[in-house]
């Protein structure tokens, strides 16, 4: 998929996920789920929720989450789609989502949250996604998420990791390449490459926040760390 194809998908998508049918269990704890979900206060509440299928998920921890209400609602998160066995990109993709964790200096599972979310289910159990995240050392911030087949596949839909061409869209590896990320309560979203500099993604991350500042087209790498530095200690005065 070229750039400028996922761009026109990814504006015109919102966002989904969903996991469900792991037996009895699981399927009560989703009917409780159902039944603690929160309502819209209002219009733009509603206009916000509308935009992401509050489905269920399990994380690599084995933990039955929503992915509006757990995951998604009034935090600033980074999304991908990847598969363990994938022998292409994903691990190269994974080490670099592993450095933006780092750039942003522990501000992963405070404020800024990451999820990965397997295209295989059916391979990717909660132990198979645990030992992969172990093997990245993810940090508590970053959740690697699986579901039911036809889940997975509504969130891949909704979060506008699609292609136009049938064919192409049934290779799982045309979804692997790109990272969503957003700040859900300003609603503010973007995409880029999952392997781009992590200084640049952090940069346009930054100018999403309240006072951002807009990135330089180019930005060189001394610049770049100097203006990360700066981001990490206003963070720290603010604690």
């Amino acid at each position: 998929m070229n750039k400028r194809e996922f761009i026109k998908n990814v504006a015109g998508a919102t966002a989904g996920l969903a996991a469900l049918g792991f037996g009895a269990a699981s399927m009560a704890a989703s009917t409780q789920l159902n039944n603690t979900t929160v309502r819209p206060q209002n219009a733009v509440e509603q206009r916000r929720r509308d935009r992401f299928p509050n489905v269920p998920l399990l994380t690599h921890e084995g933990k039955e989450v929503r992915f509006y209400d757990d995951l998604i609602k009034d935090k600033a998160v980074f999304i991908n789609f990847m598969y363990a066995r994938c022998g292409n990109i994903c691990p190269g993709m994974t080490v670099n989502l592993k450095r933006l964790e780092n750039e942003f200096g522990g501000r992963v599972g405070r404020d800024i949250f990451m999820y990965s979310i397997t295209l295989e289910p059916e391979h990717d159990t909660v132990p198979m996604l645990k030992a992969y995240a172990e093997n990245f050392d993810a940090g508590p911030g970053w959740k690697f998420l699986t579901g039911t087949k036809d889940d997975i596949e509504l969130l891949r839909r909704k979060l506008g990791f699609v292609n136009s061409d049938p064919v192409l869209d049934q290779d799982k590896t045309e979804h692997i390449g790109t990272l969503k990320y957003g700040i859900e309560p300003l609603e503010r979203w973007g995409a880029c490459p999952a392997l781009a500099n992590p200084k640049a993604i952090a940069q346009y991350f930054y100018w999403m926040e309240p006072n951002g500042t807009r990135p330089v087209h180019g930005f060189a790498y001394p610049q770049a760390e100097k203006v990360s530095q700066q981001q990490r200690e206003r963070v720290k005065h603010t604690m």
